[in-house]
């Protein structure tokens, strides 16, 4: 594959637009919800005369910033914010770079239809272009020329405790979406690229393999329920052909559709929310333009309704848990997709829920995942967080990519108490994989800096205590492209493995293509050795 293709086949794949959270500002009050075909009403371009005097940065806080965290200018360099990020504030405020810009946009069919219902991209320029402009020269003006390059960390080469393990066969241009580790000796493989769904063994060894419409994003085992999440199209898209449906154990075993018209689903959670001995399901579709975080509850014929907690693409990761100790389960969720930050929904019960926005992040971070978990023994849930989502433009090196724990003060209010840099960080893990009672933590990235630190591929973070940690990776860490991640005791020995999932896409670090590419390393396993 030439660089040329690769460039493209990012751009449609893993360009998770940058400002999508912009889209709310175009939206009128009580546009309808219900149905597609009806585009919401332009607003009124807003007067300029009492703003015309304002600088563009006291602009930028009242346009930017009231969409999302609003983003300083030296978190990006001139050149991106020039070619990529400007033009597309300016789509969502109806300004275009030339008669056909808003065509190209929006997509055919009923996926454009979502598109023009939520009048993200108006007809008509809803801010004046004077204004606009001001925004941008405040931008070109103050961004620097280039991003400080981040330091090398110390990152050992050399796991002592874990045993590299890979399967004897290999593949050409992998596309995993999906490891996880369900129990000892039984491991789930979702490849986008074959819409494959493969059970396989601690030895590799597959013995079931099914049909996936272009992947699965996530599963969920609990007892004899078993539920995959299949996206429907890895690329990116507003339509709606996403589902949720029972996972058959047994070979020839039949499937049955739950939920249907989902949005680029990616992850879910199941949970007794209101005490009814029910099952609810709570739905991150991440979507394109449109998308949102649901619950979903069985009506009295059996079959489940949607309720919509936040209507937004870029719902990334979402669970249930009771955070403040009366009872009830609340709803924890991660969005990215421009308007990016924590949400607690606090279950009030009787189906009703409150909005609490815990932790705000600029755009350009790139959240991409989190986990509620107690790092500091307290008693109380923190949070694992990475930022490092690098696909929405040519990957540019950022120093605040990385690992960050936000500590629980015990009243659900939480500050930054951890941050470990890693380029392009995916996924991080907090377990005891040594087994000294503290946590450590494994970390992947799907864009590390290659060129000069390829050991940031995979991480494996040891807890020192006090807050400290040492960074160690195995050898040849990339050898695959390391997208999927996921732990547990695949050879049931009683301590956690890790296993990895390569998906080989991009436009940067050619040398690596040809590896990846050809006879590829699909997955690999970690073993622990500590038993």
């Amino acid at each position: 594959m030439n660089r040329y293709l690769r460039k493209i086949l990012l751009k449609l794949s893993l360009g998770f637009l940058f400002f999508a959270g912009l889209g709310s500002c175009g939206k009128t009050e009580n546009q309808s919800l219900s149905d597609p075909q009806q585009p919401a009403a332009t607003p009124e371009i807003p007067a300029v005369t009492e703003q015309s005097e304002l600088s563009g940065a006291d602009l930028a806080k009242r346009y930017c910033g009231g969409c999302h965290s609003l983003p300083q200018p030296d978190l990006l360099d001139r050149k991106t914010w020039e070619a990529y990020i400007l033009n597309r504030m300016g789509h969502y405020y109806g300004i275009y770079e030339t008669a056909d810009t808003r065509a190209g946009i929006i997509e055919g069919g009923r996926a454009g239809q979502f598109v023009e219902r939520a009048n993200l991209f108006p007809l008509r320029p809803t801010l004046d272009t004077l204004l606009y402009n001001k925004i941008r020269s405040y931008y070109l003006g103050e961004a620097p020329e280039a991003l400080p390059r981040p330091p090398k960390r110390e990152i050992s080469v050399g796991l002592r405790q874990f045993k590299v393990r890979q399967p004897p066969y290999r593949a050409n241009s992998p596309m995993t979406s999906l490891v996880k580790i369900a129990a000892p000796n039984k491991v789930y493989v979702s490849d986008v690229g074959r819409s494959s769904l493969s059970v396989m063994d601690k030895n590799f060894s597959i013995s079931r393999n099914a049909p996936a419409r272009e992947g699965v994003s996530w599963i969920y085992e609990q007892g004899t329920l078993s539920l995959a999440l299949v996206m429907g199209t890895f690329n990116p898209t507003d339509m709606n052909i996403g589902y949720l449906m029972t996972l058959p154990q047994v070979r020839g075993g039949d499937a049955k559709i739950l939920v249907q018209d989902l949005q680029r689903p990616v992850h879910f959670d199941v949970g007794d929310l209101d005490g009814d001995g029910q099952l609810e399901l709570v739905i991150c579709e991440y979507g394109k333009h449109t998308g949102s975080l649901s619950l979903w509850k069985k009506d009295q014929g059996g079959i489940y309704r949607k309720q919509v907690l936040r209507a937004q693409p870029g719902a990334t990761k979402a669970y249930m848990v009771d955070l403040t100790g009366n009872g009830r389960k609340d709803i924890v969720a991660l969005f990215g997709q421009g308007d990016e930050g924590i949400f607690i929904y606090h279950n009030q019960g009787n189906g009703n829920f409150v909005e609490e926005r815990i932790l705000s992040f600029p755009p350009s971070y790139g959240s991409s995942y989190f986990e509620l978990v107690d790092m500091n023994a307290d008693g109380y849930l923190d949070i694992l967080y990475t930022a490092g989502d690098n696909a929405d433009y040519d990957p540019i090196l950022k120093g605040y990519h990385g690992i960050r724990i936000f500590e629980n003060d015990g009243t659900n209010h939480f500050s930054e108490a951890f941050f470990y840099p890693l380029n392009g960080a995916y996924k991080a893990v907090a377990a005891d994989f040594d087994g000294d009672g503290d946590l450590d933590i494994a970390a992947m990235s799907f864009f590390p800096d290659y060129k000069n630190q390829p050991e940031e591929s995979f991480v494996y973070l040891e807890n020192k205590g006090q807050g400290n940690y040492s960074a160690s990776t195995f050898t040849d860490p990339a050898q695959g492209r390391w997208i999927a991640m996921d732990v547990g005791d695949v050879d049931g020995d009683g301590d956690l493995d890790i296993i990895l999932g390569s998906m080989v896409f991009g436009t940067d670090f050619s040398d690596y293509f040809d590896r990846w590419a050809k006879n590829g390393v699909p997955y690999l396993i970690l073993e622990n050795l500590a038993k």
